[in-house]
């Protein structure tokens, strides 16, 4: 039976076949001999170890049971370094809770990632006046890519008008902020990087 591509990708977090080789590298065991422990084929191992093929659970308990591990060595879920989030999942957030509307409202693009070495949102801006700008820092780096409408960056007292296709990278510890810039809707993906002390 064919499996849908949710259920597919939440077998795949558990990442049963590498955890699998990795227990059988670890004590230097072939294939061959696993099956011979096992009493499975090396060929369905093979399968099992490569993602081709998800085992039933008394298939898990003999490979388990041959290396001293329980099933629950199997059953943490492994989100290191890959994550996906579907478009229908994610939130709008508005720029700060506990104040009235700010420049902009953010939605997260990796929050289901563990360990994350940066952050990305995709930002939705609002137009205002000049005036009424406010500035912000936070340690670490910032990407913008506009996607859509017309920007306005303030970094240094300085503006810089972004248009759509433009990006900009800036040191986040600046004092800096943004509007949009007439009545056209403006989004853009920001990448958030931490300082080096918060990323070591």
């Amino acid at each position: 039976m064919a499996l849908s591509q949710t259920l597919t990708e939440g077998l795949d977090a558990y990442a049963v076949g590498r955890k699998i080789r990795e227990l059988r590298m670890g004590v230097k065991l072939g294939l061959v001999e696993l099956g011979r422990h096992s009493g499975l084929s090396a060929a369905l191992l093979s399968k099992i170890e490569r993602g081709k093929m998800y085992p039933t659970l008394p298939t898990l308990l003999r490979i388990s049971m041959v290396f001293g591990v329980s099933l629950d060595h199997f059953f943490a879920r492994d989100n290191r370094g890959f994550a996906v989030v579907r478009q229908h999942e994610r939130q709008r957030f508005p720029e700060s809770v506990d104040s009235p509307p700010g420049a902009f409202e953010f939605e997260s693009l990796d929050f289901t990632a563990e360990d994350r070495k940066l952050n990305a949102y995709l930002a939705t801006f609002r137009a205002m006046r000049v005036e009424d700008v406010e500035l912000h820092r936070h340690p670490g780096a910032e990407f913008m890519f506009v996607l859509e409408g017309t920007l306005a960056l303030y970094i240094r007292d300085n503006e810089t008008t972004l248009e759509q296709g433009d990006s900009v990278y800036f040191d986040s510890s600046q004092q800096h902020g943004y509007r949009r810039v007439g009545r056209k809707a403006c989004r853009a993906v920001v990448v958030v990087t931490p300082s080096r002390a918060e990323s070591s």
